[in-house]
């Protein structure tokens, strides 16, 4: 019987690419159709308008719904393609050159900072979470953590050597890792609208 052939680094960085990608990119897009019903309708209340805390449409329609004097979610759209873009090219055997590595994980850098900007003001300055931006939150981190982990791990960005023992441990617990960031996410949203939960027991 023949033994399974191995599954390739950069397969499983091309099913992220596209999973990551391709969900992050409908999640934009669902905010973009809610954002574009909400010009032509004020009155109009998005399916993710669950209660005072959980809303889009309060978010979408503040300052930091349009950080560049545009939507963010067009963002979204564009630079979330690309990726699912990228991600299909890779499972179909291209090799991307170190430089769009680089710039891959540039852009991931970029949009992680930019992701917990919005985190702050979403919980701390708007009170307010929005299940799509949510969604875009966490398919962002996802993609920076791993293109990250795997651009240390192919030598694209230069690691001292000293820290090669490190980034062997890192890459045993990725997921654990990856699960803590979202849990510190997750107990700051609780922290924050837990008296708010308060006033839905009985």
């Amino acid at each position: 019987m023949r033994r399974p052939r191995p599954v390739r680094p950069d397969r499983r960085i091309g099913r992220l690419l596209a999973l990551t990608g391709a969900i992050g990119w409908l999640a934009s897009f669902q905010l973009t159709v809610d954002d574009w019903r909400l010009l032509k309708d004020p009155a109009y209340r998005p399916p993710c308008d669950i209660s005072p805390i959980v809303s889009c449409g309060s978010v979408m329609s503040s300052p930091e719904g349009s950080v560049f004097g545009f939507p963010n979610m067009l963002l979204g759209l564009g630079a979330f393609a690309a990726i699912a873009g990228l991600g299909l090219a890779v499972l179909g055997g291209a090799r991307l050159h170190r430089a769009l590595w680089l710039a891959l994980n540039t852009g991931a850098l970029a949009g992680v900072v930019f992701v917990h900007w919005l985190i702050y003001q979403s919980l701390f300055v708007l009170g307010r979470l929005c299940p799509y931006c949510a969604v875009v939150w966490a398919v962002t981190i996802a993609l920076f953590w791993y293109v990250t982990l795997r651009n240390l791990r192919h030598g694209v960005i230069p690691l001292p050597a000293a820290g090669r023992s490190v980034l062997a441990l890192v890459l045993e617990t990725h997921w654990i890792l990856l699960a803590a960031w979202y849990g510190v996410i997750a107990v700051l949203a609780l922290t924050q609208f837990r008296e708010y939960g308060s006033s839905l027991l009985p």
